[in-house]
């Protein structure tokens, strides 16, 4: 790791003339919050200051004080991220762009919009919705930013159907590490121009850039839809049946997987008991929870129909449609609800959100359930059955931190072993930040790992940008 300097009163003084009276933060003037993400077993550090900027020249203009001073950067929006991603841990700046949270303008003949990082996902969304349109990608967390989502490229509930934060990023503006201000990617949807350096800054988590502005696609929003919840004996049976969804040329919206202990904790959390725990007398040990889209009611019936008789074939306890625009908001909101309803309820949380072939789900999770009853640790999950992604929390009421941590690097260690062998991924959408590091050295080599350290030199030769997340070890 470089050796970095401290912010001195006269950096200071110079970083504050950059953005104005009101928004730099120095010593105890700095928002303790700054110090973690929403995951915070993976430490608290504190940043030297911190400074909330409005524009891309003021970002500009940081990096060069920060450039010239040999100050680390990290940049934080809403810092809803669960790797550590976010958090300063040489200390430095915190660069927070929760103020360019502007959507500047649609261009409704080409279907896109140009934004500041600091919207809220949840802002865009309904937006989109005023112009009959919708912005597909669909992380959990609503109070994201979308400049976060796009550096940690987050996928979410419609990958399945629509992909994720990538597939929608057509444009950025970017600030590098030296205060030099580069356009990447154009408003177009196609392009054989070089090499993607815009795909190579999405998913980066500020390493490589500070994006301030970006232009993003968007797709007429769909006339109707509906949803169902299928419910199953068993984990195995829940799983096998997503494929035979797929296969069936149904082209769902979603596919979300919950076991039956999530779905009694999201029923406590929120008093809304919106998922049946038992269905004809029997208890329902797993569930799916599918959405299609269409442009009338009648090709949904349709879909529901094949829906029904290939859960019928596949051992379903039934399929329930949740048709009333009550229900929809109720079951969809309990489904969002699942990683609040862990929190409320665990004092100690670590996390992984691996993503595996769907035909190899149900292994892993019997794997790591095992690994969680020889280790004392009580493990939850859920996740996106469409596409693999499984989060998996491992959680304890009982124990001291001290003793936490150490169980779960067991139960992590061999878990993210397990995940190479059913030739996984370390992360779906959540990204590695300083937590995962090691765990993505191990999967993608030595080889690979060192290119990445490579063209993060390129970007940023005096490792000031993020420092100690991804490949920067």
């Amino acid at each position: 790791m470089p050796n970095y300097n401290k912010i001195t009163p006269a950096v200071a003084e110079q970083l504050r003339a950059a953005v104005g009276v009101g928004r730099f933060f120095y010593g105890d003037e700095i928002d303790p919050n700054y110090a973690h993400d929403e995951m915070p077993i993976y430490g608290k550090f504190m940043p030297e200051a911190a400074v909330d900027v409005e524009s891309t020249e003021e970002v500009s203009a940081i990096m060069k004080i920060c450039s010239q001073n040999k100050i680390p950067v990290t940049c934080r929006g809403a810092g809803t991220g669960l790797v550590g991603g976010c958090v300063p841990i040489q200390g430095g700046l915190v660069l927070c762009t929760r103020r360019m949270d502007k959507i500047l303008e649609y261009d409704m003949d080409n279907l896109t919009v140009r934004l500041q990082p600091g919207v809220l996902l949840k802002d865009l969304a309904a937006d989109a919705l005023t112009h009959g349109l919708m912005y597909p990608p669909d992380p959990g967390e609503k109070t994201a930013t979308v400049g976060g989502n796009i550096s940690t490229n987050a996928g979410g509930m419609r990958a399945v159907k629509y992909g994720v934060t990538r597939d929608y990023v057509l444009a950025l503006t970017v600030v590098l590490a030296d205060g030099r201000i580069v356009e990447l990617g154009k408003s177009v949807c196609k392009t054989s121009s070089g090499y993607s350096l815009l795909h190579l800054m999405v998913g980066s988590e500020g390493t490589l850039g500070i994006i301030t502005e970006m232009i993003m696609k968007l797709i007429p929003n769909p006339v109707c839809d509906v949803s169902c919840l299928v419910p199953f004996r068993d984990v195995e049976s829940c799983i096998h049946f997503v494929p035979k969804i797929k296969m069936a040329n149904l082209d769902p919206q979603s596919i979300e997987f919950m076991d039956a202990d999530i779905v009694t904790s999201s029923a406590a959390f929120t008093g809304n008991p919106i998922f049946p725990e038992t269905v004809s007398n029997t208890e329902v040990g797993a569930s799916v929870l599918v959405t299609f889209v269409g442009s009338d009611a009648e090709e949904l019936d349709q879909k529901m129909i094949k829906l029904g008789e290939i859960a019928e074939a596949a051992g379903a306890l039934d399929v329930l449609v949740v048709a009333t625009t009550a229900n929809k908001k109720a079951a969809w909101s309990a489904r969002s609800s699942f990683l609040t309803a862990i929190e409320a309820d665990t004092r100690l949380i670590d996390e992984m959100d691996v993503v595996v072939p769907v035909d190899k789900i149900p292994a892993f999770l019997i794997y790591i359930r095992a690994l969680g009853e020889e280790n004392g640790i009580r493990i939850r999950n859920f996740g996106h059955a469409g596409d693999g992604n499984l989060h998996i929390y491992c959680c304890s009421n009982e124990l001291e931190e001290d003793d936490f941590k150490r169980r779960v690097k067991i139960i992590m260690d061999a878990a993210y072993t397990k995940c190479a062998e059913l030739e996984g991924q370390v992360s779906g959408e959540h990204s590695i930040g300083h937590a995962k590091m090691i765990y993505l050295r191990e999967s993608v080599g030595e080889d690979v790992f060192a290119l990445m350290g490579e063209i993060k030199k390129v970007f940023d030769p005096d490792f000031i940008l993020n420092p100690g997340k991804v490949c920067d070890m």
